[in-house]
């Protein structure tokens, strides 16, 4: 086990819980980056925008061509939803993102004048654009501070009993509770790069995550991998439990404790 996943010995208040899950992250992940390519808040907004149903690297294969063509809303209001599929078409839902990426221009022209709005109401106008999206470009284009949720955070989240998770703006909420507002920007890149390197939606070995070890409940732990996310066999550890990997190694473990 990694030397900052030891089990734990008693059981942590929320903040103690809380202040022991920066620490990691800190360690593991000091000073993220954005995971998509941008200049600007406009250029920002797009990506964030096609990154919905689709991969970071796919959104930053397809943007260089888009950008060199429109790099700012005046020049994306000219466009076309045909002319910005061309560009886009390997994305996810490209057909339905095409269309609002043109009128969002069409918008942030005739209403903002070219400029990318600065406040959660005026971005969550725009077509195409959630609450996380909105999220997003106002914590990394205006360090306003915001928790984006995306499918990683909201998983761990949950994982790390932080926010039972039964919807988005509940682990929004729980989040903002948890952890200094002044962290809230580069925390958020800090998870996502934590789920995609330690976490992940299905093969999880709770064990050897140096998170989950230690903050996982049992009963989360048992859901998952009756639900088939987690490796067969593997749980958080406690003090003393010896590492057990399957049934058969259930079974020579609890003859070893009768002997």
């Amino acid at each position: 086990m990694p030397n900052d996943a030891r089990p734990m010995t008693t059981k942590l208040s929320a903040t103690e819980r809380a202040a022991k899950i920066l620490a990691i992250l800190d360690e593991k992940f000091p000073a993220p980056a954005m995971p998509l390519d941008h200049e600007d808040p406009f250029t920002l907004l797009v990506a964030t925008i096609l990154s919905a149903q689709c991969t970071d690297a796919r959104v930053n294969l397809v943007t260089p061509a888009l950008f060199a063509r429109a790099p700012d809303a005046r020049a994306m209001a000219t466009m076309s939803p045909a002319e910005i599929m061309r560009y886009i078409r390997t994305c996810g839902l490209a057909p339905a993102k095409a269309k609002n990426l043109a009128a969002m221009a069409r918008i942030l022209v005739s209403r903002h004048g070219g400029e990318v709005p600065r406040s959660f109401e005026a971005l969550e106008d725009l077509p195409g654009v959630g609450h996380k999206t909105a999220s997003v470009v106002m914590a990394q284009a205006f360090d306003e501070p915001a928790f984006p949720v995306d499918t990683h955070i909201h998983r761990l989240a949950g994982r790390w009993g932080l926010s039972r998770a039964r919807s988005v703006e509940e682990v929004e909420r729980d989040l903002k509770r948890a952890f200094p507002r002044d962290r809230w920007n580069v925390l958020h890149l800090q998870i996502i790069y934590f789920g995609r390197s330690f976490c992940p939606a299905r093969g999880h070995d709770a064990a050897a995550c140096p998170i989950c070890s230690w903050a996982m409940s049992k009963a989360r732990a048992s859901a998952e991998r009756r639900e088939g996310h987690a490796k067969p066999g593997t749980r958080p550890r406690t003090r003393g439990a010896p590492r057990v990997t399957s049934d058969r190694g259930a079974r020579r473990a609890a003859k070893r404790r009768s002997r």
